[in-house]
């Protein structure tokens, strides 16, 4: 298989082969020196407000035991254009060769989690899946679930990451099952036979015939059991998708089974998503948060043996990120800036912090609370 292991990445084999050269040159001409470099995006995709930082974890785990220090706004942090996410404080041949994988950590994982994010403000209450994992390359298919559940999603399709995530796997049933069965009722038959009583009778509603008419099939077939239905592919059907689910729906209010919910999924994304929100229970989303445009972060230095310096077009110094916890309101200053006042009257922090000193990483927050704190964020930012 074309992938790259654990221990090459750890090992700094997957990098772009300048970052070998030079510190191949800095240390023949003795030229290696103490630096710091900034993480930070320029322009964030299709004029986005604001991203939802996530990759920290693997970065940290790329960096332990190495002879630096790193500073960083936490996982599932909300981050803005031009503004610091992540600093690194050392010889830069101790870090150079890591630079490739860690902003492919940052900026693949930052962009499924943001796209993830943007799509709980649009659905907000109803349950977000996850179900892109089929399409991206299979390796990376727990990083991408793992973002896509911190950027919002309540529950994901595959057994390795929820498994990594402590979560259970969430799914209905394919169109092959229907197939295999020969008809929507019979595998809906089957399905309620052989699965324990946990897993949810969801049925997928739309391989052969009328949405409406197969779900009044199913419900008559399972009863209370029925935990709800799924519309897949929605850009191939003919006529008006709302109007379809709001036929359903009645149908099932008349039967007395608003018990009952419904679900989208198939090529689903924010302008698709928008106009359903309030005729259906849940989305499963793929494509559009598994390939997600990634947060074109960049690594600069900024600072060479304690001196301010930077490529044109890049502000150098270490920098402080200033955020008002009231408005979330932003502000970048120098490193050694005292802690500013708001417009609104709050005091702001500081929200980059240390996670590695003199190469010891900090104890971790779990998945739960990454989450948790990136939902809560969201709370304070629009789309």
């Amino acid at each position: 298989m074309f992938i790259s292991t654990k221990e090459d990445i750890l090992n700094g084999k997957v990098t772009d082969v300048y970052f070998d050269r030079t510190v191949y040159t800095l240390k023949v001409k003795s030229l290696d020196k103490k630096v710091k470099a900034e993480v930070s995006v320029k322009k964030l995709p299709k004029n986005y407000k604001w991203g939802v930082f996530v990759g920290l974890e693997e970065v940290l785990e790329l960096l332990e035991n190495k002879d630096l220090n790193v500073r960083a706004i936490k996982e599932g942090s909300i981050f803005r254009e031009n503004e610091p996410v992540l600093e690194i404080e050392g010889l830069y041949s101790e870090f150079a060769k890591f630079e490739t994988a860690i902003l492919g950590f940052l900026c693949q994982e930052s962009g499924v989690a943001t796209k993830a994010a943007r799509l709980r403000k649009l659905v907000k209450n109803k349950l977000l899946l996850s179900f892109g994992a089929r399409r991206m390359h299979p390796a990376i298919a727990v990083a991408i679930e793992r973002a896509a559940y911190i950027g919002g999603c309540d529950g994901v399709s595959t057994m390795q990451a929820a498994n990594v995530l402590n979560i259970k796997p969430s799914g209905t049933i394919p169109h092959s099952l229907v197939l295999l069965a020969g008809d929507t009722v019979e595998a809906a038959k089957y399905f309620d036979e052989t699965m324990d009583g946990d897993v949810p009778r969801i049925i997928l509603i739309d391989t052969f015939g009328d949405e409406k008419f197969e779900t009044l099939r199913v419900y008559e077939a399972l009863g209370k059991k029925l935990a709800g239905v799924r519309l897949d592919t929605p850009s191939s059907r003919k006529g008006n998708l709302r109007a379809i689910i709001e036929e359903i729906r009645w149908e099932l209010t008349l039967r007395g089974a608003d018990n009952v919910k419904i679900f989208a999924s198939g090529g689903l994304d924010e302008e698709t998503i928008e106009p359903l929100v309030d005729v259906v229970d849940g989305f499963g989303v793929g494509t559009s948060i598994s390939s997600a445009t990634t947060i074109d972060f960049s690594m600069d230095i900024v600072e060479i043996d304690g001196k301010p310096i930077a490529k044109k077009g890049k502000n150098s110094g270490s920098k402080s990120l200033f955020r008002c916890k009231k408005c979330f309101s932003d502000m970048v200053l120098p490193y050694t800036s005292k802690p500013q006042e708001c417009s609104c009257g709050n005091t702001m922090e500081d929200i980059l912090e240390y996670f590695v000193q003199k190469g010891k990483t900090i104890e971790l927050p779990d998945i739960k609370n990454i989450r948790e704190y990136a939902l809560t964020s969201l709370r304070f930012v629009d789309l």
